[in-house]
């Protein structure tokens, strides 16, 4: 998959020092693989969340942080669109961002 906006997973982990591992993991793996649909994630990521428009939350270290991508399956395309704390992710509408 081809992930738009690897900067904002940056910014994230340059302000919170301790996700930047788990965030490079995870940008590792999903560099690497072709998801044609959300079970293809489901697989590897148990505890994944699908929400409308397309939107999945991954939690990230332990569920201490949040990662809101929207996916564009046929296209190979994830994008980023939100990385937080749990308690800043409590704050938004991860359908709409």
């Amino acid at each position: 998959m081809r992930i738009i906006a690897l900067s904002r997973l940056r910014e994230f982990w340059q302000k919170h020092p301790r996700a930047e591992i788990p965030l490079q993991t995870w940008y590792a793996e999903a560099s690497r693989v072709v998801w044609q649909s959300p079970s293809d994630i489901k697989r590897v990521y148990r505890n994944a969340s699908f929400l409308a428009n397309n939107r999945v939350v991954f939690n990230i270290k332990g569920n201490d942080y949040r990662l809101v991508v929207a996916i564009h399956y046929n296209r190979g395309l994830i994008f980023i669109r939100f990385v937080g704390t749990h308690a800043e992710y409590d704050r938004i509408d991860a359908i709409e961002i």
